[in-house]
């Protein structure tokens, strides 16, 4: 699957199913009906919103075409593969 944009809220759990890899359907599936339960109780229900807030930053990135490769380069510490974070992230000493 190649990434594609989102068409609707980006933290709508089938938009979420549209944009993530069917590998992961069964994970997110799993978390997603775990949060909906703990969710009857209103005090956690901001624990379903971050799931679903989470699981659109995976979506994003699990659907990008290079996901994999960077997760093997990152499994086998092939550093000069990567930007470090001081000069792609503005800020980023002061935000230690």
């Amino acid at each position: 699957m190649t990434a594609q944009p989102m068409q609707g809220s980006p933290d709508d759990p089938s938009e979420i199913l549209r944009l993530l890899p069917a590998k992961w359907h069964e994970q997110f599936l799993s978390e997603y009906h775990g949060a909906l339960d703990a969710a009857h109780e209103v005090w956690r229900f901001q624990q379903l919103r971050d799931l679903l807030h989470l699981w659109h930053l995976r979506a994003a990135a699990y659907s990008d075409p290079g996901f994999d490769d960077a997760l093997q380069a990152t499994r086998e510490d092939r550093a000069d593969e990567f930007v470090p974070a001081e000069e792609a992230i503005p800020g980023w000493p002061d935000r230690l």
